[in-house]
């Protein structure tokens, strides 16, 4: 069983993963979409910097004239109808 210390302020505790699951568990049916939204939000965060770093890191994207665009605009309209 690993054991990971976590700190909360003013408050040192060592639990497993286990052992925090079960005490998640515990929480009322509210209170635990609020920690899977919050660990949620962390991975998002996470992913979305690395996508904006890739991104950033990608050679600028050729230019697209306002022609160009409606092409495919009228493209697209016409093999939705």
């Amino acid at each position: 069983m690993r054991l990971a210390t976590i700190t909360i302020p003013d408050v040192k505790v060592q639990l497993s993963v286990e052992q925090l699951i079960a005490a998640a568990r515990q929480l009322e049916p509210v209170e635990r979409a609020e920690l899977a939204k919050a660990l949620t939000d962390d991975d998002l965060d996470i992913e979305l910097a690395q996508l904006i770093a890739e991104l950033y890191g990608q050679p600028p994207v050729d230019e697209i004239s306002d022609d160009d665009i409606l092409a495919e605009v009228s493209a697209v309209r016409q093999h939705r109808s």
